[in-house]
């Protein structure tokens, strides 16, 4: 019973993680639709592991307040772990705080720290009750049982079948030593398919490229259009100040 309710949640956390990033890129960060994450489908291991964190840790006897201070302090540190491991292990930027005050490795920083804050006290002071009441009912419901045995077997085969891209750009990262940025990557092939008029691909951002067109990022024509496109992000930065944040 405990096992389907950690699922559960894992789950639940996992793709309402994926909307809240999908609609933050779409109207305040890339003003773009671009599906989030690492991943293909909808959902990000890394919120799914946060809803387990703060479920966990209000099973803690302590005050609230403590609760809150605790997992802003543990949500940041599991931002910060995840961010480092996609950069120096894959050579993947999954996302870019460099342009953001206070910020470390452009992994983590203050303004982000105190979303996740805020998180945690929304979650700590309103959602944990209700959370709990839908992992206890999920956990005794044959359906919903069967539901999160789907979910986890897509889930593991996209795993697989993202690790094999990720290879793939690692090797090439290597070549140009620095970390490839995911989302300009996707952004890239998307305005590449826009001009060969190909299909965009949202969930599936990769698929039906050559290992030359996913990577056309780090050919020259490619790296200029990831720096155009980073430009354009961060409000018309000239070149010298480019050049700066990708020595950063």
């Amino acid at each position: 019973m405990i096992f389907f309710r950690l699922a559960f949640l894992f789950m639940l956390g996992s793709v309402g993680g994926w909307v809240i990033e999908l609609f933050f890129r779409r109207f305040f960060s890339t003003k773009k639709w671009i599906n989030p994450g690492f991943l293909n489908g909808p959902y990000l291991p890394m919120y799914g592991c946060g809803t387990l964190l703060l479920y966990g840790a209000c099973l803690i006897p302590l005050p609230r307040w403590a609760l809150v201070l605790l997992l802003f302090v543990a949500l940041t540190l599991l931002e910060y772990v995840t961010g480092l491991i996609f950069i120096k292990c894959m050579k993947i930027k999954l996302w870019d705080y460099s342009a953001r005050w206070g910020n470390i490795k452009g992994i983590i920083c203050p303004l982000f720290s105190v979303f996740w804050g805020v998180i945690a006290a929304v979650f700590v002071y309103l959602l944990f009750e209700p959370f709990h009441t839908a992992a206890v009912w999920a956990a005794g419901n044959v359906w919903m049982i069967f539901a999160i045995g789907a979910f986890f077997g897509i889930f593991f085969v996209d795993l697989c079948i993202s690790f094999e891209v990720s290879l793939k750009i690692r090797k090439a990262a290597q070549q140009i030593k620095a970390a490839v940025h995911y989302e300009e990557l996707k952004a890239a092939l998307n305005e590449m398919r826009a001009e060969r008029r190909q299909k965009r691909k949202f969930l599936f951002p990769f698929a039906g490229a050559s290992v030359m067109d996913m990577l056309r990022g780090l050919s020259e024509k490619g790296k200029a259009r990831l720096q155009a496109l980073r430009t354009r992000r961060k409000g018309g930065r000239g070149a010298d100040g480019q050049q700066e944040e990708d020595e950063k």
